[in-house]
């Protein structure tokens, strides 16, 4: 169970340093949050901040879904939209990692 645990904080960790909007980091932040939202609710969130399209929202939400892993979805009917709830095992891997400062690597300052 050990190495899955690292391999998603890898991967959690190389999806938000290419984050150069802040959006990717936020997005984990709403997840942490409230733990299970919609692609509607997320923009609605979101979009306080940042000014960001719902298409770029549900990109970023399928890419967490389906690379990450740290992600379930649901769906009560064909009619109702597709529910994203934070797997909670993951809860405080994502925790430390979001709260981790960025700093820069070598390779972005050169």
């Amino acid at each position: 169970m050990g190495s899955i645990r690292s391999k998603i904080k890898s991967r959690v960790e190389k999806f938000i340093e290419v984050d150069s909007t802040g959006y990717r980091r936020a997005i984990l932040c709403i997840f942490i949050k409230v733990k299970k939202a919609t692609i509607d609710e997320l923009h609605e969130m979101l979009g306080k901040k940042y000014n960001v399209s719902r298409n770029t929202v549900a990109s970023m939400v399928g890419y967490i879904h389906s690379k990450l892993g740290i992600l379930r979805s649901h769906k009560e009917s064909y009619k109702t939209p597709m529910v994203y709830t934070l797997r909670e095992e993951y809860l405080d891997l994502l925790m430390k990692v979001v709260n981790t400062p960025h700093e820069p690597s070598s390779d972005a300052i050169a």
